[in-house]
């Protein structure tokens, strides 16, 4: 992990992740035994405990910059964060601003269709309170679902908001 020995706290001497699903169904620490089976004869720990026992990820973003309940000076500001659809990659990326219309985001290189996408969005703040919102779009044309749902059973969907206050 990171070019050093996988340690004991994330899974030493060896881990298993399925790309695209996610871990309570594909992230495996501190392997014991291995059984054999066929998928559909075998339900994972947390499938019995209410959660779908398939859960692709679905495409979803965050911003990171700049942090909710923050207060910026106005002028240009750079809005930045991470989309991510693993096995799909990620196609477009949009910035809404005090639920006006969406924006395009620039786009960082893809490594793989697996790994998160960084980007970037040139936002001229001015003075007031304002609520930051975004969306992706994976490479197969699917948009992120923007209804408010909890994690349970297959992980939860909404478009990540901020609020920052603009001095």
């Amino acid at each position: 992990m990171n070019g050093e020995p996988l340690p004991v706290k994330h899974g030493f001497p060896a881990r298993l992740v399925i790309a695209g699903l996610y871990g309570y169904v594909s992230a495996t620490k501190w392997v014991t035994e291995l059984e054999a089976t066929a998928f559909a004869a075998y339900d994972a720990y947390w499938v019995p405990r209410g959660w779908s026992q398939q859960a692709p990820i679905k495409t979803e973003s965050r911003i990171d910059v700049p942090r909710g309940n923050s207060t910026i000076a106005a002028g240009t500001v750079w809005v930045a964060g991470v989309a991510w659809a693993p096995t799909r990659g990620i196609r477009t990326v949009e910035v809404q601003v005090d639920g006006g219309e969406w924006h395009p985001a620039q786009l960082a290189a893809a490594i793989s269709k697996e790994t998160w996408r960084q980007w970037l969005y040139r936002w001229e703040a001015t003075s007031g309170t304002h609520a930051l919102r975004v969306r992706a779009t994976d490479a197969t044309g699917d948009r992120q679902d923007g209804r408010d749902t909890p994690p349970p059973p297959n992980g939860a969907t909404g478009y990540h908001t901020v609020f920052v206050t603009v001095a």
